[in-house]
């Protein structure tokens, strides 16, 4: 049976709209595809404290999230990812790549321009479609 994994990406838009994309780097499971970051729901961790956690540990900001963006189970070759995407915003510090290869801020309409890991592209679809 394949592992299930609980994980929790931020939506992080910016004053301008913006969407934030990080690119995996090659030393990472699904190199080289961009996702929204964030990480692994530890134990008896709620959601949003994990994406805080999770987006202080990767990128050495702080955010505020204010938004369930979408849940979406997608099942890769060896794990299921059931990714759940949350809408923020950053209240303190810039997001620094420590993990990804490079962060990028994209409009919502030029994000399917990327090659995107196929668990995110729910919430890329949904996000492009928003008025």
């Amino acid at each position: 049976m394949k592992k299930k994994v609980k994980v929790v990406a931020a939506v992080i838009e910016n004053e301008l709209g913006e969407v934030l994309c990080a690119l995996r780097s090659p030393q990472m499971a699904l190199p080289n595809l961009w996702e929204f970051p964030g990480g692994k729901v530890e134990k008896d961790e709620d959601i949003y404290t994990a994406l805080k956690r999770e987006i202080q540990e990767e990128l050495h900001c702080t955010i505020e999230t204010y938004d369930l963006h979408n849940d979406h189970t997608h099942e890769y070759e060896t794990f299921i990812i059931n990714l759940i995407a949350i809408k923020a915003k950053v209240v303190e510090g810039t997001p620094v790549p420590t993990e990804h290869s490079k962060l990028i801020w994209l409009k919502k309409e030029n994000l399917p321009s990327l090659v995107w890991a196929p668990a995110d592209i729910p919430a890329v679809e949904l996000l492009v479609n928003e008025k």
